[in-house]
């Protein structure tokens, strides 16, 4: 008698519910999901799937990568939606980033060293953690700068990574600039946003 092959569940690709329980997926994981894999992000081990963006979400994050594009100088560039290796089990994906010039086109995932300004344009699911989780997270990381962009009105909440230290020890933001007319900033480069200019 042969043994029966085990039966490929069908469907779209999902994290393996045991690795999931253990929280022992790591970097090198996400390398090599499959082409069919959602937008993921890893958190402390676990394979968070992101939900879709609303288009009046994606239409924000559009404009403020396109904005950045063409205003950061030519040391720094702007990229959306790619990862960045916070540790080795944690990765996330900055709505907009703006990274060092000189990182080769042909990366996927960043770590913080490439990386001087994180944007997250909050969203009602993502409340919590982009006001939250991820600043602590970027700033733990090392990554200077982080703009959280409120929607409805839309509203630009610039952070800078300080002195301040957190409860685990790591430098925290501190707020820099906010404002629903006006972004003007000197770092990480000169800025004067009109957030009309962002807003659909």
């Amino acid at each position: 008698m042969s043994a029966e092959p085990i039966a490929t569940p069908s469907g779209p690709w999902c994290p393996d519910p045991i690795r999931q329980q253990r929280a022992d997926y790591t970097l090198e994981d996400l390398l090599h999901l499959p082409d069919d894999a959602p937008r993921v992000e890893l958190v402390d081990g676990i394979i968070q799937v992101t939900p879709s963006p609303t288009l009046g979400h994606q239409d924000i994050s559009s404009l403020l990568w396109m904005w950045l594009r063409a205003h950061a100088p030519t040391h720094l560039r702007a990229a959306q939606a790619v990862g960045v290796a916070l540790n080795t089990n944690t990765s996330r994906q900055p709505d907009v980033l703006l990274r060092r010039a000189d990182v080769a086109p042909d990366r996927s995932l960043l770590v913080p060293a490439d990386v001087v300004l994180a944007a997250e344009v909050v969203s009602p699911g993502t409340r919590r953690t982009d006001r939250f989780a991820k600043p602590g997270e970027y700033a733990a990381a090392g990554i200077p700068y982080y703009w959280r962009v409120e929607q409805d009105p839309v509203h630009v909440y610039a952070y800078r990574r300080g002195d301040r230290i957190g409860p685990g020890g790591e430098r925290q933001y501190e707020l820099v600039a906010d404002s629903a007319d006006l972004i003007e900033l000197s770092e990480p480069f000169e800025i004067k946003l009109p957030v009309a200019e962002i807003t659909p």
